[in-house]
């Protein structure tokens, strides 16, 4: 079993920044592929980005490439989700999620993803 908790949302203007962290526990972090995603009021819960087994496997949703970025830190046992410029359509509850998976590829799709947060909420006020 893993654990995972969300931290680090809050209240933003439009163009501010955020960081939002991931941790997971329970079985060896580095097995893991993590990804972030999001749902806002009345939709469907969206993909935002994932890494694999290292910073050098990453994909982002088209809406936030360019000014998301997603990093691992193994040895915290943590996952960082660096928002910039952010927008009013941003704003939504933001949910980490993990995979233990035996090759290094990047699932999009929240089925895909065994072990899920509580979420965090970002605001961005327009």
């Amino acid at each position: 079993q893993v654990q995972v908790v969300e931290s680090g949302g809050g209240l933003v203007q439009a163009g501010g920044s955020l960081r939002l962290s991931c941790t997971a526990s329970g079985r060896r972090f580095s097995d893991l592929t993590i990804g972030w995603f999001r749902q806002a009021p009345g939709k469907e819960r969206e993909f935002v980005a994932v890494v694999g087994w290292t910073d050098d496997n990453t994909e982002y949703a088209t809406s936030v490439k360019g000014r998301f970025t997603i990093s691992r830190d193994d040895a915290a046992n943590t996952v960082s989700l660096q928002m910039n410029s952010l927008k009013a359509e941003d704003t939504g509850v933001y949910f980490c999620a993990a995979v233990r998976l035996s090759l290094d590829y990047l699932p999009a799709r929240p089925g895909s993803y065994d072990y899920w947060g509580q979420g965090t909420q970002v605001s961005v006020s327009s």
